[in-house]
């Protein structure tokens, strides 16, 4: 795990993602976390407590085999678990939107180029006006 200290979300982020690189990982993530909502979905229906219980250990479970066997690194719930879970939350809804493939390849080419890819957002610098004016053709004559 890196030694960064991470002081918000948004410079975890990057983080977070580099160590779901491997898209194998990410599938068992977004079906364990689709577990767990799941497990409290049913708790909640059927007033089952055995569902909240079981709800972690599909999460977890899940989570963990992709980064123990698939990644090879450490769980960030270990050093950061509020932001991991936001973090989950995060990688399963882009996910399922299908951005999260593109989310991995920009902070991985951003750190390939030395960026800090915890920016997010591509500043476009704006051109400065012109000092020509378009005039009306009609106008000419």
């Amino acid at each position: 795990m890196s030694d960064a200290k991470y002081t918000s979300f948004e410079e975890f982020w990057p983080f977070y993602v580099r160590e779901h690189a491997n898209k194998l990982n990410r599938t068992l993530h977004f079906v364990g976390t689709t577990l767990a909502l799941s497990c409290v979905a049913a708790a909640a229906l059927t007033r089952r407590k055995a569902f909240l219980l079981a709800a972690p250990i599909c999460g977890y479970g899940f989570a963990w085999v992709g980064h123990f066997v698939i990644e090879g690194n450490r769980p960030a719930t270990f050093t950061y678990p509020a932001w991991s879970l936001r973090g989950d939350f995060k990688m399963w809804q882009m996910i399922a939107s299908g951005e999260m493939d593109d989310e991995v390849a920009r902070v991985l080419r951003d750190e390939a180029a030395g960026e800090p890819a915890s920016k997010g957002v591509v500043e476009v610098e704006k051109a400065p006006p012109s000092t020509t004016q378009l005039r009306d053709p009609q106008s000419l004559n």
